[in-house]
């Protein structure tokens, strides 16, 4: 076999995601997102502009958000991935859902779990985020439809019901008390990245 052929060669990983770990043959050059998408069939990570700028892609390497088109499957390996999947099944996205919900936050979907999940991460790392905060730490994803009033609105809505119920002495991440909240949300499968 020459070196070149080698060079491409498949090879093994192991990655944890979602709690489930999975070993799968890929080729070196096949990218996360490409993984999770073709290999685990996560139709919930997309795929979109594939450098890095759109923020379609995102997932959690190891607890740290990162655009899987900037990843390689192979950098992986070994490590854990978290994508919204996980955190929409644990309940950690619904006030964040509700609040996109109620601005008309939403529009095609495409965008949806890209922005949820840098959302949630934005929140849990400056909980006392400005505006101006939310808007820097949300540059990184597109979203060809609704024009980020509505995105941004949604996301200090739930900084400042945060920030209100920790002055109130309870948790600020307790779960929001939302008229209807236990009924199913409207166009679901948008809300929850699906779509």
């Amino acid at each position: 076999m020459n070196e070149s052929h080698e060079a491409h060669a498949a090879c093994w990983v192991t990655i944890e995601v979602n709690g489930v770990e999975h070993k799968k043959s890929v080729q070196p050059r096949v990218h996360l997102v490409d993984f999770l998408r073709e290999n685990l069939d996560m139709r919930t990570v997309r795929a979109g502009c594939e450098h890095g700028v759109c923020g379609s892609c995102t997932v959690r390497l190891d607890g740290d958000i990162v655009r899987g088109c900037l990843v390689l499957a192979v950098q992986a390996d070994g490590g854990t991935v978290e994508t919204i999947d996980a955190a929409s099944d644990r309940g950690d996205l619904l006030e964040l859902q509700h609040a996109f919900h109620a601005h008309n936050a939403l529009q095609c979907g495409f965008c949806t779990s890209g922005m949820l999940f840098t959302a949630a991460a934005l929140i849990e790392e400056k909980p006392d985020a400005t505006r101006a905060d939310v808007r820097e730490y949300m540059s990184g994803n597109y979203c060809r439809c609704t024009g980020y009033h509505a995105i941004i609105d949604a996301i200090c809505s739930v900084l400042e019901a945060r920030r209100q119920r920790r002055a109130e002495g309870s948790c600020g991440h307790a779960a929001p008390v939302v008229a209807g909240s236990d009924e199913i949300l409207p166009h679901e499968e948008t809300i929850d990245g699906s779509a």
